[in-house]
């Protein structure tokens, strides 16, 4: 089966990367792709958000199955618009993606369907929002309705920075039409976990736990970013934690899902705040997560296509999936000054010596080749992954691969994993 990733980051890449081992796996290919998944993958210069081009490739092509990556092309309706040709693809359709599209109308379900979240008021006025914010006071959490890369959410600890962010969202409209209305969310306390499930809108098959790291610093300062590391499992989510997760979360939204009319098939990512022993949502994301997802893979033991197939065909319940004993820790290279400003075109050094070694990757994200070297081209540059026999092992090897890499004015955390190192 020729097999169509759709995407350029490091998800992609490790998606190209675990589909590349399948045996029904004759052909990939990556659209548009990146540096990195050209030795595994056919490039093809077509923009995430060209849904006709990509579907006119997927059917000259005969591609069996398309994989769609980011969120941008899924809330454009990429997966409506290849049903309608009569090609398989995997991922939610327009209507299901509202749950990651509009923070608003996850917010407005959760509510409805008495799903655990922060209690929130939703705004398109800044006067109304500043107001409210007097009234209940910092610290506050300020999200953009629609997407932002990861960069639509500002926790405020005092008013002048909520202040600033209601301004900075509505008023001068950083992030475009996603800033139409805002949400001012209760700062929920405790500590964050990635959950994700692979659904055919009725049978739930839950992946591994994992945890990201969405600040840019050490110690979880910083402005918010894509997410700067991730490990799996994390410690946090006991067997008793992971029962409360799927019948208090993700099966109520499935539920949900598919009585407001929109049917939720993929990949089901919750974003959750853990606190005395009880699961919030903080967001829902409705694709595989970037960083999570490397980790993810490189401990996925089993194929990951039929695994992808029988969620589209309805027939998920008849699988399980079988993970490496190991645990795996993902460290994200960034360009220096992200996620602000930061130059392209750095030569990175080091990744043939990765290459050579055991039980590690350095997924590509934001890279190009340009005159016959590999440079950097985005913010997050590589996902640095490595396998370990527990999660201290498992930083240890992804440290260890990270020092073989560099280039001009490289940033990346020197912490992650810092949360499971202290329930050992």
């Amino acid at each position: 089966m020729k097999v169509l990733v759709v995407g350029s980051g490091g998800r992609e890449h490790a998606l190209i990367w675990k589909l590349a081992e399948s045996p029904e796996v004759t052909g990939l290919y990556a659209a548009p792709g990146n540096a990195g998944m050209a030795a595994l993958a056919r490039l093809i210069d077509i923009p995430v958000t060209n849904l006709p081009a990509l579907a006119d490739f997927a059917q000259r092509e005969g591609i069996g199955l398309t994989v769609v990556g980011p969120e941008l092309p899924l809330t454009l309706g990429i997966v409506d618009q290849f049903q309608q040709r009569g090609l398989a693809i995997f991922g939610a359709t327009q209507r299901a993606a509202q749950l990651e599209g509009s923070k608003v109308f996850a917010k407005d379900l959760m509510k409805k369907y008495g799903i655990p979240t922060a209690s929130f008021a939703t705004f398109t006025a800044a006067t109304d929002a500043l107001q409210y914010l007097e009234r209940v006071g910092t610290p506050i959490v300020v999200k953009a309705d629609g997407l932002a890369a990861g960069k639509g959410v500002v926790v405020c600890q005092t008013e002048s920075e909520a202040r600033s962010a209601i301004s900075s969202i509505i008023e001068e409209r950083i992030f475009g039409e996603a800033g139409n209305q805002v949400i001012l969310e209760e700062c929920l306390s405790g500590e964050e976990v990635s959950y994700l499930a692979l659904t055919d809108g009725e049978a739930i098959l839950p992946l591994a736990s994992s945890q990201d790291h969405k600040r840019v610093f050490d110690g979880d300062q910083g402005p918010n970013t894509g997410g700067m590391g991730a490990y799996s499992p994390a410690p946090i989510v006991t067997p008793e934690m992971e029962a409360k997760i799927l019948e208090q979360v993700i099966r109520p939204t499935i539920s949900a899902m598919a009585q407001e009319g929109c049917p939720y098939k993929g990949v089901l990512y919750a974003g959750l705040m853990i606190q005395d022993g009880q699961p919030r949502v903080l967001e829902f994301n409705a694709r595989f997560g970037d960083p999570e997802t490397q980790p993810l893979l490189m401990r996925m033991e089993s194929d990951l296509l039929p695994l992808l197939r029988a969620t589209i065909e309805g027939n998920l319940a008849k699988w399980s999936i079988q993970w490496r004993e190991e645990a795996a820790v993902c460290v994200v290279m960034a360009s220096g000054g992200y996620p602000d400003s930061y130059e392209r075109g750095k030569p990175i050094e080091g990744l043939d010596r990765v290459g050579r070694m055991k039980d590690a990757m350095a997924f590509h994200a934001g890279t190009a080749l340009k005159e016959g070297k590999i440079v950097t081209w985005g913010g997050r540059v590589l996902g640095v992954t490595a396998l370990g026999k527990g999660i201290k092992e498992a930083i240890g090897r992804a440290y260890q691969t990270v020092v073989q890499i560099h280039w001009e004015g490289v940033h990346y955390r020197k912490d992650i994993g810092y949360r499971a190192l202290q329930r050992l």
